[in-house]
């Protein structure tokens, strides 16, 4: 995807810290949406703030596919879980600049707070859709900071174009939040 504005790597640190797991509990957030056995797309994971409880929650026979257009990122996700026992479970994608460019199918897509930094959202959406398997769920958070409630309908009308149905409206802290599903033909 061609960004906006990309957070670059060397502020990463602000995107994984005490304090955000405070606000931003991993386990508390996903839980309700990914289960055991799932493939999961981590889609901008940065450094990797939610992968690996991504990779908790999916467990042994689950995977958790990291993307992220930046390679320091990607990175960063790869020293974060060296070590962890969890690297089986996950591997790191760097997408192109105008394609996520992932070819396994995933049950999940997280897009938290990074769909507001794509100029072509509705490509991206048209391309989640595509890498989804039947019944696949995407959940997409976005900051409030940055994105207006006016600009998040607009980018729920585009997801509806691309043939996404909502399924729920999370609670996430500083956030604006949905759930969706990919209609099945």
């Amino acid at each position: 995807m061609k960004y906006h504005y990309v957070c670059p790597a060397i502020l990463a640190g602000t995107l994984d810290n005490f304090l955000r797991r405070i606000l931003h509990n991993p386990q508390r957030i996903l839980e309700p949406y990914v289960v055991k056995g799932m493939t999961v797309l981590d889609l901008g994971c940065g450094p990797g703030y939610f992968t690996l409880a991504l990779a908790k929650l999916v467990g042994e026979e689950g995977k958790v596919i990291a993307a992220d257009l930046q390679q320091a990122m990607l990175d960063r996700v790869i020293r974060k879980t060296s070590g962890s026992g969890l690297e089986s479970r996950i591997s790191v994608h760097k997408c192109m600049e105008d394609k996520i460019g992932v070819s396994e199918k995933a049950d999940f897509v997280l897009a938290f707070w990074m769909v507001h930094e794509v100029p072509d959202q509705e490509r991206m959406f048209y391309e989640a859709k595509s890498i989804l398997k039947p019944g696949g769920k995407v959940l997409i958070v976005e900051p409030k900071i940055h994105v207006t409630e006016k600009s998040f309908r607009k980018m729920i009308s585009v997801l509806e174009s691309a043939g996404f149905e909502i399924i729920e409206w999370p609670k996430v802290r500083f956030s604006r939040a949905v759930l969706l599903q990919a209609f099945v033909l």
